[in-house]
């Protein structure tokens, strides 16, 4: 049998990286798009190339009929049509080939008022980022529709995971974890959904696997782990190899460096996900996946706590 072939477009990002590597696990010939080869994968092909480049994406995706769309913008450059216009040139790229575009959704494109969140709920975005988001998608369900390619959605939400940078660990639970302080994002009793990127990854790689037996356009919602800061802090306590001071992450922090860092601006106007119960379900996921599909939460929070007390990560 013919090794399966994929192409990650934003090989360096959370998803691209961890896509790829639950590819290269799972046996495909898999190939790396990117402007650097910032986090080399053994045994991963890498293309050097622009997502501005719409001939450099369409001559790196070639034959290959799986990409996963793995591209995005900072968040402050959402905006002015910048998001859309990204989508629209991976479009031009992939033509009218039928391939099978992977693209990782998120929990924006819902109210805050929406508890539980399947595939089959109407979407009505918070925010204008979550504006952006639908609109996104739209488009490339639109291609879908006209028979352009076959596009599967899989929708999560905040992602964590080993070694990983720029996530809610990484800029503000851990980010004083060589002084033994914890300090938790969310509202206590209120459930948030998280995404362990090692598993994410691999719902990517089953999806695609079983992608001939799915529809044109296709919305799947990776449960991941809901939880609230009581399970994370008992959790993240029991996995650290230091005894850890826990507060409170002062999410009021973002409107005040917003003032001057937009980035930070924008990240604040999404408050509401932390103040609201939004658990996303998908028992048509869960089917594909399989029974005992995610990594337990205490051994996938293990996992990503113990490199923060590395020696050499606390130096840094």
């Amino acid at each position: 049998m013919n090794t399966q072939q994929v192409i990650i477009l934003g090989i360096n990002g959370h998803i691209g990286h961890n896509a790829a590597k639950a590819f290269i696990a799972a046996g495909w010939d898999v190939t790396g798009y990117g402007r650097s080869n910032r986090h080399p994968i053994e045994g991963v092909r890498f293309i050097k190339g622009d997502a501005d480049d719409v001939e450099a994406m369409r001559a790196a995706i070639g034959e290959i009929d799986v990409v996963v769309n793995a591209l995005n913008l900072p968040y402050h450059q959402w905006d002015n049509g910048r998001m859309e216009a990204q989508a629209e040139r991976v479009l031009a790229a992939l033509g009218k080939s039928g391939k099978t575009m992977l693209f990782p959704g998120n929990i924006y494109n819902y109210a805050a008022t929406d508890r539980v969140v399947t595939p089959d709920l109407a979407q009505h975005p918070q925010t204008p980022r979550g504006a952006i988001r639908v609109q996104v998608e739209k488009l490339f369900s639109a291609a879908a529709q006209r028979g352009d390619i076959q596009l599967i959605i899989l929708r999560a939400g905040d992602f964590y995971g080993p070694n990983n940078t720029f996530d809610w660990f990484d800029l503000a639970m851990l980010s004083e974890a060589g002084k033994g302080k914890l300090k938790l994002m969310g509202v206590r009793g209120v459930g948030h959904a998280w995404a362990y990127l090692p598993d994410l990854g691999r719902a990517f790689e089953k999806l695609a696997w079983h992608r001939k037996e799915l529809g044109a356009s296709e919305n799947f919602h990776f449960a991941g782990h809901y939880v609230t800061p009581e399970d994370l802090e008992r959790t993240i306590v029991a996995a650290a190899p230091v005894r850890l001071k826990v507060s409170v992450f002062p999410r009021w922090i973002f409107g005040a460096i917003g003032l001057v860092n937009p980035m930070m601006r924008e990240v604040g106007k999404m408050a509401y996900l932390w103040e609201n119960p939004m658990e996303l379900r998908d028992t048509r996921l869960d089917a594909i996946l399989g029974p005992g599909f995610d990594t337990p939460f205490d051994v996938a929070i293990k996992g990503t706590v113990v490199p923060f007390f590395a020696a050499e990560r606390k130096a840094a």
